[in-house]
Parts: structure tokens; sequence; C-alpha cells
């Protein structure tokens, strides 16, 4: 039973972190209707930073800050390349991605590092303080989670009803629109996909503490994994329950890691991972075209929210 509790923490835990990704994923993705591949780049990006700062006497919540502004700095390059140098979108994200390959074995000093021997902003007095129920039941992990999540989820719920986000809503709509309000949406674009790359690379960081490890390869699907808690978290938990989006996104980050964790708990070889993460995105994106035909928003929402952000 101990076990059994110790498995739906950390699928708790996970699910939460990653769910930090989903909504950098859900802005890029879903507001801005940008498929941004420099995701896969920015995750590790996050965690590089933090492990190096930490690993050089820095605070853990210090280095948040930094990796996200790391995220921020990064995106902000993807919306260069194609606004500015009118790149494809989806070239944009492969050249920031492949760029970021080297710079994160840079900036960590070396493929794959370890914080075993430091400590971590899980390992503050106060998380230790939060009682356990064994030596596999431990709560302030998850507790610790689920406050960074609903932080990020607040101030991004906050942020898209300004006008700012009204009109980067609508940019992802009807670019047009937004154009002949005299706005520039490539400016917009650019603050998005900064914004989308800098929760992602908080994600990153965040997950490197909870782990203690830095890998170069721990942002290989992530893309694929934001995509999927994206579509079925606005599937399940928003367009079914009718949950708020970006709490329904934060919902499908952890039920797609349940749904990974149930696989290989199944008995599915490690080596077959990336298989099973494949088939179940192809199952939820057969499931969103079988739900809803419709797509993404219609040009009538995309001037209703240009006239909530006049």
């Amino acid at each position: 039973m101990e076990f059994f509790i110790a498995i739906l923490l950390d699928i708790l835990e996970q699910g939460l972190i990653y769910g930090i990704m989903a909504l950098g994923v859900y802005l890029s993705f879903k507001i801005l209707n940008f498929p941004d591949i420099s995701v896969d780049g920015t995750f590790p990006l996050g965690a590089a930073v933090s492990v190096s700062l930490i690993l050089h006497g820095v605070n853990p919540w210090l280095s948040l800050l930094v990796a996200f502004a790391a995220g921020l700095v990064a995106g902000s390059l993807t919306g260069f390349f194609h606004v500015t140098c009118k790149i494809n979108k989806l070239f944009s994200g492969i050249i920031v991605m492949t760029i970021l390959y080297s710079i994160n074995i840079v900036v960590a000093g070396a493929p794959n590092q370890h914080l075993f021997m430091n400590d971590t902003l899980f390992d503050t007095a106060f998380i230790k303080a939060i009682p356990s129920f064994g030596p596999m039941i431990q709560i302030g992990v998850g507790l610790t989670a689920l406050v960074l999540v609903l932080m990020v989820k607040f101030a991004l719920d906050y942020f898209l009803k300004t006008q700012k986000g009204l009109l980067l809503r609508a940019t992802g709509d009807n670019e047009k629109i937004v154009t002949a309000m005299s706005v520039n949406p490539g400016r917009l674009k650019i603050l998005g996909l900064a914004l989308a790359n800098g929760l992602v690379a908080l994600s990153g960081a965040i997950l490197a503490q909870q782990s203690g490890v830095f890998n170069v390869s721990m942002g290989t699907g992530t893309m694929t994994m934001g995509l999927a808690s994206v579509i079925m978290g606005l599937i399940l938990f928003g367009k079914i329950l009718k949950v708020p989006e970006t709490s329904a996104v934060i919902l499908g980050s952890i039920l797609y890691k349940a749904l990974v964790s149930i696989a290989i708990n199944l008995g599915a070889p490690s080596q077959l991972l990336n298989l099973v993460r494949g088939l179940l995105f192809f199952l939820i994106l057969l499931g969103d075209r079988l739900y809803d035909k419709g797509g993404r928003f219609g040009k009538h929402k995309a001037r209703s929210k240009v006239k909530e952000a006049m």
C-alpha cells in the first residue's frame, strides 16, 4: 500500500512540475497558434542554468528566476528568427533548439550534472518540517510543486486578462484584425514566445532540483509531452467538464504522466517508452479530431478579444 501511494505521489509531483511546462506550450500552441519546437531546448536550458548556479553556491530560488530569464531570451530568439528574419515557424524553433543543445552543455559544464551533494529548494527547513507518513511517503515536494504551479497559473490567468494578453489571444486567432488596430503583431508574437519558453525553462529548472539531475537530453520529447497534456486536458477537463483552460492543462499534464506511469508499471520495457508516448499522443490527437472538427477559435472570437482589449 505504501509503495502504491508513493507512486501516486511521484505522478502528482512530476505532473505538477511538467504542468508549468504544459502552460508554456499552451501559450505558444493554443494562444499564439505557434508550434514551437524550441521548447525541446529551453526545457534543459532552465535545468542547466539552475544546476550550474546551485553548484556555484547561488540560492536555489534565485536560480529559478535566472532560469526563467534564460527561457525568455531563448523564446525571444525564436520570435526574432520568425518575425524579423521571416523564417518559417517550425524552422525557427528547430534552429533555436539546435543552438541550445550546445549552449546547455556549456552552461552546465558537462552533458550530465547532479545535485546530490547540494541543497535545492526542496531541502529547505520549511519543506523538511512538513510531516511525512513513512520513508516513501513525503508530501513536502508535492506541496511545493503545487504552490509553484498555482502561482504560475494565477499569474498567467491575470496576464491573459490584461490588454496585452487579450491582444496576444487575438494575434493567434486572426493577425489581420490586430494589424488593423495599428498594433504590431510581430512584437506580440515575440512577447508570447518569450513568456512561453520562460515557463518551459522554469519547469526544467524545478524538475532538475526535484530529481537532482541534469542531462542534456532531458528535453527530448518536451514538445510532444506538452502538446499531449494541452490537448488531452482541454478535451477532457476543458470541453467536457468545463474546467478553466489553464487548470485543464495542468490536470492534463498530471493525467498524461499517470498514463505513462501505468504503461511502465504494466511492464512496458524502458526502451519502448518513446513508442508508448508516441502512440499515446496519436490517440490523443485522434480523440481531439473525433471530438471537435471545428479546430481553433473562429474570426468572431478574434474580434471579441480585440473589442475586450480596446
